[in-house]
C-alpha cells in the first residue's frame, strides 16, 4: 500500500484503489470502480466496514466514547445549549448568533400548528394503536398537506420543509400520545419554548391550568439534544436511501420513523425499562447476570453495549445526571427501578465478563427510567426518540440532496439461490 492508495491482489491481477482521509477518524478505501475493474462485489452484511457517504455532520469515536455534532462535544451542547440551538447547528454547520437564534426559534415556533384536517386522521386509528404506528402514518401524510415544500431541487422549499418537520413533529407526537390515552388534543402555544410546549401538549387537560416545571422541561430538552443525531445509523441510512430516489422529505422522514420503531434501534429504551421491571429488585440481579452470560439462555441485558461504542456511551453519563435531577425534582427517592439500574450498572462495570466484552451502559439504560418518571407510557419512548432524531434525519437528508456526487442507493448481493432452470408445466410436476 502506497501513501494514498491501497493495492488488492486477486489471483495474478493487482488493483490500485484511492484512499480518502477524513478530518478525524478512519480513512476509507474508494471502491467505486471495484466491480468494473474486478467483476466482483464486496461483501459486508450490516455495512459495518462500509462508508456509505461523505458527511460533515456527526462524528463518533466508539473506542474512546466520543460524540461530536459539527465538531462540538455532546457534553458541552447538552450542558450549555438548548435543542433548537442544536437543530440550527446540525442544519447549518455553525452555532447561531443571537439574531440568528431568535429568528430560527421564531420560525420553528410559528410552524408548530398542523393543518386542522390532519386531526381527523387520528380518529382513523384504533384507540389502542401504538403511537409509533400513528406517527408513521401521519408523518407520511404531511406531503399531502404541504405540497408547496416537496420540490427537493428548490433550496427554499427544502428550508421550509426542514422547519416544518422540526416544528410539527412534537405536535404530532403529542397528539398521538393524547389519542392513545383518550384525552383531547392540546394545541401549541407560541409563548412557550419547544420542550415546555411539548410537555404541555402531552400532559395539560382543558379542565385545569397546566404549569410547566422548568426542571422537567430542561430534562426533555436535554434528552432531545442527546438523541438529535448519531451518524449513519439504521434509520438515518434509511432516510438517505429513501431520499436518494428523489422522494419528498416528508416521505423520507416517515421511512426513518418506521425504521426507528424496531426494538434493536429506537425501541431499546422501552426494552431496557421492561428488563428492569422484570428483574424487580437488586437481590435478583445476580441470577439475571448469570442468565445473560449463558449463551443458551435467550435473556439479554438491554441498555448495555452498542453497535459503535466500545467504551462508555458519552450520552449515558449525561442521561444518568438528568435522571437523578428528574427523580429529585419529583420527590422520587426510593425508585425500585433506579435501585436496580444503579446496582446493575455497578456490577456490569466491575464484572470481568462485561468489562472484557465492553458491555457498558448506553443511553437507553437511563432514558427509559427518566421518561417513565416524567409520566410517559413505555410505548411513547420511541416516539420521543423520533421527535429528537427528526433534525438529524433532516440535516443528513439535506446534506445528501445537496451533494453533487449523490446517486440513488443500490446495494448489491451475494446470490446463493438456484442457477437458471426451465419452467415445468403444472401437469408434469410430480
Amino acid at each position: 500500500m502506497s501513501g494514498s492508495q491501497a493495492r488488492l491482489t486477486i489471483g495474478n491481477d493487482t488493483f490500485d484503489m484511492d484512499i480518502k482521509p477524513g478530518t478525524i477518524g478512519p480513512s476509507v478505501v474508494d471502491i467505486n470502480s471495484f466491480y468494473g475493474d474486478t467483476g466482483m462485489f464486496t461483501y459486508d452484511p450490516g455495512y459495518t466496514s462500509t462508508g456509505s457517504c461523505e458527511s460533515k455532520i456527526t462524528y463518533i469515536d466508539g473506542d474512546e466514547g466520543v460524540l461530536l455534532y459539527r465538531g462540538y462535544p455532546i457534553e458541552q451542547l447538552a450542558e450549555h445549549g438548548d435543542f433548537l440551538e442544536t437543530c440550527y447547528l446540525l442544519l447549518y454547520g455553525e452555532l447561531p448568533t443571537k439574531e440568528q437564534k431568535a429568528d430560527f426559534d421564531y420560525r420553528v415556533t410559528h410552524h408548530t400548528m398542523i393543518h386542522e384536517q390532519m386531526s381527523r386522521f387520528f380518529t382513523g386509528f384504533r384507540r389502542d394503536a401504538h403511537p409509533m404506528a400513528i406517527m408513521v402514518g401521519v408523518v407520511g401524510a404531511l406531503s399531502a398537506f404541504y405540497h408547496d415544500s416537496t420540490d427537493i431541487s428548490d433550496p427554499y422549499q427544502r428550508m421550509v420543509a426542514s422547519l416544518r418537520m422540526i416544528a410539527k413533529m412534537p405536535t404530532i407526537a403529542a397528539m398521538a400520545y393524547k389519542y392513545s390515552i383518550g384525552q383531547p388534543f392540546v394545541y401549541p402555544k407560541n409563548d412557550l419554548d419547544l420542550a415546555s410546549n411539548f410537555l404541555r401538549m402531552c400532559f395539560a387537560v382543558p379542565c385545569e391550568e397546566y404549569e410547566v416545571n422548568p426542571v422537567l422541561a430542561r430534562a426533555i430538552d436535554r434528552i432531545f439534544i442527546l438523541h438529535a443525531d448519531h451518524e449513519q445509523n439504521a434509520s438515518t441510512s434509511t432516510v438517505r436511501l429513501a431520499g436518494s430516489s428523489g422522494a419528498n422529505p416528508f416521505a423520507c422522514i416517515a421511512a426513518g420513523v418506521a425504521c426507528l420503531w424496531g426494538p434493536a434501534h429506537g425501541g431499546a429504551n422501552e426494552a431496557a425499562l421492561t428488563m428492569l421491571r422484570e428483574i424487580g429488585s437488586p437481590e435478583n440481579i445476580p441470577d439475571f447476570i448469570e442468565r445473560a452470560k449463558d449463551k443458551d439462555d435467550p435473556f439479554r441485558l438491554m441498555g448495555f453495549g452498542h453497535r459503535v461504542y466500545k467504551n462508555y456511551d458519552p450520552r449515558a453519563r449525561i442521561m444518568q445526571k438528568t435522571c437523578h435531577e428528574v427523580l429529585g425534582e419529583l420527590g422520587i427517592r426510593d425508585d425500585p427501578l433506579l435501585e436496580v439500574a444503579m446496582e446493575l450498572e455497578r456490577i456490569a462495570l466491575t464484572d470481568d465478563y462485561f468489562v472484557e466484552k465492553k458491555l457498558y451502559p448506553n443511553i437507553d439504560f437511563y432514558s427509559g427510567i427518566t421518561l417513565n418518571a416524567l409520566g410517559f407510557q413505555p410505548n411513547m419512548f420511541t416516539v420521543l426518540f423520533a421527535v429528537a432524531r427528526t433534525v438529524g434525519w433532516i440535516a443528513q437528508w439535506k446534506e445528501m440532496v445537496e451533494d453533487p456526487s449523490q446517486r440513488i442507493g443500490r446495494p448489491r448481493q451475494l446470490y446463493t439461490g438456484a442457477t437458471e432452470r426451465d419452467y415445468v408445466p403444472l401437469s408434469k410436476r410430480g
